[in-house]
């Protein structure tokens, strides 16, 4: 009898507990895409143009995969993949994002993946950005396409994660190939991106304390000098366009000066008039070709129809008659 009332109960439980369900539908947390400009970083001016941004929501933070611009034969997107590592719970009802320091096995595995067909060498160059150190690896293809991957993990120091603050994490992780662009251009991107993510509150910070001013402010014998080539060196350039293309010209058939004949419509160079001047060390000529030289100045002047009298002419009607003869 008992028992009869135990599953009579429990039925009446279930009919009310559907009767009251809404019956809403939703959607379990995946992917989505998301306006360009919410991206979590933005590349530099002149840099290549965002295409998508996919986001996803994490219980601990977020993760972007930006496409951008590729011009390129090297199969694969150009792409800027960012991940904020902050408190677990940011996002309820979703799971945490496992996440784990940059190490060199990692890397190397990540760098075969994203440029197939290209070999890619690590650089063991340090080099930094405005948020500090990062790695890269370059390579080129064998139609010639230059590819870049970097990476780059954003954390506050030890030290500072003592005082109970700064906790939070960002990585970041570039590929980019382009046909034209030099290995220069595409790592101008890593120095000239922006992160526009933060997290809420003071205790997720991952940049760590603001750095202390330059002891050279205000201090004697420190000279400080305009940034064109002075105190402070230039900054690397940030963004490329593409190599202008190389035009080539039919070089022109080179005639002999014998042979060379003047173009249609073109007025042949007259030849020069009077006698001609030896050179230094060179013997006088004294043969009569200067004065055939002159009769092209006595056509000249005949044409034009003015005569020039001689002085014996002037003054004696005689003589000038004589003159005119």
């Amino acid at each position: 009898m008992r028992l009869r009332k135990t599953i009579l109960l429990v039925a009446v439980a279930g009919m009310m507990a559907g009767c009251t369900s809404t019956g809403g539908v939703r959607q379990p947390s995946a992917p989505e895409t998301v306006a360009p400009e919410k991206a979590l970083v933005l590349p530099p001016p002149g840099g290549p143009s965002i295409v998508s941004v996919v986001e996803r929501k994490r219980g601990n933070g977020v993760e972007q995969t930006i496409s951008l611009f590729t011009s390129s034969s090297v199969p694969g997107q150009n792409s800027l993949k960012v991940q904020f590592f902050g408190a677990s719970g940011a996002n309820p009802g979703v799971g945490n994002a496992g996440f784990s320091k940059i190490n060199e096995s990692g890397i190397a595995r990540e760098v075969a993946r994203s440029a197939p067909g290209v070999p890619m060498k690590t650089s063991a160059t340090f080099l930094q950005n405005a948020y500090g150190p990062f790695g890269y690896a370059s390579g080129r293809s064998r139609a010639g396409d230059t590819c870049v991957y970097a990476w780059q993990q954003i954390r506050s120091s030890t030290a500072a994660n003592t005082q109970a603050r700064n906790f939070g994490m960002i990585q970041l992780r570039l590929r980019l190939c382009d046909a034209r662009a030099s290995e220069r251009q595409l790592l101008g991107i890593v120095y000239g991106y922006t992160v526009t993510g933060t997290f809420d509150g003071e205790v997720w910070n991952p940049y760590g304390n603001p750095p202390p001013a330059d002891v050279a402010l205000g201090r004697t014998g420190a000279p400080i000098y305009p940034d064109e080539g002075g105190y402070r060196p230039s900054p690397m350039p940030i963004g490329y366009e593409p190599a202008p293309a190389i035009v080539t010209r039919p070089r022109a058939a080179v005639r002999s000066a014998s042979t060379a004949q003047p173009a249609q419509g073109v007025a042949p160079v007259p030849a020069p008039i009077g006698p001609r001047v030896p050179l230094p060390g060179e013997a006088p000529q004294t043969s009569a070709k200067p004065v055939a030289a002159v009769a092209p100045i006595e056509q000249s002047v005949r044409a034009i129809g003015v005569t020039v009298p001689s002085p014996d002419c002037i003054g004696d009607a005689a003589m000038t008659a004589a003159c005119r003869r």
